[in-house]
């Protein structure tokens, strides 16, 4: 586990998956879900190279079928140390036989966590240092507690996004794929209350670059963590049904397959694309406090 701290913050990674495990402030308050196998036992796992699911959890790469489950296997692989700094951590997964066997791509995936005040900037790196043009999703998925809720309590908040228009969402609630379909979000000035009930379809997904940022309030209305990103969607979720005291802000480049999905994987919708020898890099930042 390695540990970067300022005056602001404390936070911890581990190797396994690059996976964040803690954010701490300077009174040791935790903002970061702490994995109860109960409710969902993962922090803030990495997904890559797919986000959400597949149709039959299966995808086609020139007319050859490869199985993969939800968000692809990143989250579960070691990753190894690269540099550590200060401010700054890096760790790095690289492309072996196993993860061939998965998905035919020779890859660099390495992923930064940077302390910036009360700031944490994640930032991720995907090169292509195969021979062929790679097609690859990735995605974020921290988990936050939701302030002013004990456990075994209904799960109920109030979230601001950047957006004070209309909003709409898609759901991805049919085998873990996207129907048809579409349903404003109600707001207030950008102010959008949450409960138990709004997470019965799965999560809340926001799509077509409406969001670039999700700030999750206080009871008394001020920030307590807020997700920046330039993805061009975000996935809000909690365990339907759990009473689960968390709630997940995730920036993806990427979606879930379309119902009955049966084309070929560079085609899928927010699919991102890597010729031989170039990389694409992105960040998303998270912001504790005001």
């Amino acid at each position: 586990m390695e540990q970067l701290s300022n005056d602001r913050l404390t936070i911890a990674v581990d190797a396994k998956g690059a996976e964040l495990q803690s954010i701490k402030d300077s009174e040791g308050r935790e903002y970061l879900w702490q994995a109860d196998p109960n409710y969902w036992p993962r922090h803030s796992p990495i997904l890559f190279p797919i986000v959400c699911g597949l149709w039959k959890d299966t995808f086609r790469i020139d007319g050859h079928e490869y199985k993969m489950k939800r968000h692809g296997f990143a989250r579960d692989m070691e990753f190894r140390l690269l540099r550590k700094a200060d401010d700054r951590v890096t760790f790095v997964l690289e492309s072996d036989r196993c993860t061939m066997a998965l998905y035919p791509y020779h890859f660099h995936l390495s992923v930064t966590y940077r302390l910036e005040d009360n700031k944490i900037h994640v930032v991720w790196h995907v090169y292509n240092h195969g021979r062929k043009e790679m097609h690859f999703q990735i995605g974020g998925h921290p988990a936050f507690y939701v302030p002013g809720i004990k456990e075994g309590e209904p799960i109920k908040g109030v979230m601001r996004f950047d957006e004070q228009g209309v909003v709409d969402r898609v759901f991805g609630d049919v085998e873990g794929c996207i129907r048809p379909g579409r349903e404003e979000l109600k707001t207030e000035d950008g102010l959008w209350p949450f409960s138990e009930e709004t997470f019965k379809n799965d999560a809340v997904i926001i799509d077509q670059c409406q969001l670039h940022s999700v700030t999750l309030l206080n009871p008394d209305g001020s920030d307590a963590v807020s997700v920046n990103f330039n993805a061009p969607a975000v996935g809000i979720w909690t365990p339907y049904g759990k009473h689960a005291p968390f709630v997940c802000i995730e920036p993806w480049y990427g979606l879930h397959d379309t119902v009955a999905y049966q084309g070929e994987f560079r085609d899928k919708h927010l699919m991102n694309h890597l010729q031989p020898g170039s990389s694409f890099m992105s960040e998303y930042v998270i912001k504790i406090g005001e």
